[in-house]
């Protein structure tokens, strides 16, 4: 969601003192933004989202502020190392719109190391989508079968998976592995394996889904 529309949907669900405090925490990102000694003051509003919007919007607020601050790799890369898990997930959905190239990608493989599943929701997201090799995005795939993550966290999986016949590969393995061990295979790997099929149709850029014929 682009932030000018996230703020738009966050600020209606807010009450009037976490708006009020939405405000002022933006308006500070914006004029101070960068690094300023030890730790800015949006960092410390990033800290305080949580306690001053309610978990349910936190993240949001925490996007909101990243995108007001114009933090860069280095600021997003602080945020977070230093941060909770919570924290951790703002960056990563934060991303598309503050770092245009891959320079980011260590938080992202970071995050993919974890078994948090939230976590890995968001690092599967369109950034991930942009710059991770085809290697790495692979095997992204599978942590999210491996972990219970449903495929479509996966940004852009319809386009990335499409005729990848060394990803279909990995999921026969992944498949022929839990069959022998008596277990069952996630539904969501048979979806992935046929977006892998050379015959099956190119997903289109807005829209469908390619061959599940699901909307986007």
């Amino acid at each position: 969601m682009p932030p000018a529309d996230l703020r738009r949907h966050l600020t209606a669900r807010l009450g009037s003192a976490a708006r009020s405090w939405l405000r002022r925490a933006l308006d500070e990102a914006a004029a101070h933004p960068g690094t300023h000694g030890p730790i800015s003051v949006w960092e410390l509003r990033i800290a305080e989202a949580g306690r001053r919007c309610g978990a349910d919007y936190a993240e949001a607020a925490r996007v909101l502020i990243l995108h007001a601050a114009r933090a860069d790799t280095d600021a997003v890369t602080r945020v977070y190392s230093q941060g909770t898990a919570a924290e951790r997930r703002a960056v990563l959905h934060a991303l598309p719109h503050l770092v245009p190239g891959p320079d980011a990608l260590p938080l992202v493989e970071d995050a993919l190391r974890t078994n948090d599943t939230r976590l890995l929701s968001a690092a599967v997201g369109p950034y991930a989508a942009r710059h991770l090799d085809p290697h790495q995005w692979r095997h992204a795939v599978l942590k999210c079968l491996f972990t219970g993550v449903p495929v479509d966290a996966v940004a852009d999986l319809d386009r990335r998976a499409h005729r990848d016949t060394e990803l279909a590969r990995m999921l026969g393995d992944y498949a022929a592995e839990r069959t022998a061990a008596g277990r069952s295979v996630p539904e969501d790997l048979h979806r992935v394996l046929t977006l892998t099929d050379p015959t099956a149709t190119p997903p289109a850029l807005h829209g469908t889904r390619g061959t599940n014929g699901k909307e986007s």
